[in-house]
């Protein structure tokens, strides 16, 4: 190699042992942190603390035989009962074919109902049944004691910062926001 891509490539283990410095690693036998480069972004950071809160958030939703997606839909429709499917699909910016899927699983599992809208035959209000709602309260109380557990250590401020910077990023993305950030 010459130029500019050799000299990068004959750099680049300086260039790696320095960020493992900063990063308050110590030189060792092998290559502790192959990924410190990418470390540095803001981005690969929260990709990984994402990772890990999903797979956190995931068991604790098994013993409710809940996912992810469906206790946020199940969550969304107790919270606003009669809300059509196309704003279900919108609220958890789901493709609206991947949300069939899964109003289909919490319909026939008994823990929401499909009626059709008022004014518009053609379009499916959603509404929790009994079942529903308690299996939310139960799952809710796990995924808020989840998240208190993930956020140990920050003070209630820095978990007010921390919403208020991912709503930003969010918004900075491009993606929906909500009105007003949140702090818990």
């Amino acid at each position: 190699m010459s130029g500019v891509a050799g000299q990068v490539c004959r750099d680049a283990p300086r260039l790696l042992y320095a960020v493992w410095r900063d990063d308050k690693m110590k030189k060792g036998s092998g290559m502790e942190r192959p990924d410190a480069g990418l470390r540095q972004l803001t981005v690969y950071r929260l990709r990984r603390a994402t990772v890990q809160m999903l797979s956190t958030i995931s068991q604790e939703l098994a013993p409710f035989g809940l996912r992810r997606t469906t206790f946020s839909a199940l969550a969304v429709v107790v919270d606003r009962p009669g809300l059509r499917q196309t704003q279900l699909a919108d609220a958890l910016a789901i493709e609206r074919p991947n949300l069939v899927k899964i109003v289909d699983e919490l319909e026939a599992a008994g823990l929401i109902q499909r009626c059709q809208a008022e004014g518009d035959r053609r379009a499916y209000a959603l509404h929790p049944t009994e079942d529903g709602e308690l299996l939310h309260r139960r799952a809710y109380e796990a995924v808020q004691a989840a998240d208190r557990r993930l956020m140990h250590g920050l003070s209630p401020a820095e978990v007010q910062a921390l919403n208020a910077a991912l709503h930003l990023i969010e918004e900075n993305a491009g993606g929906p926001v909500d009105a007003e950030p949140k702090g818990d």
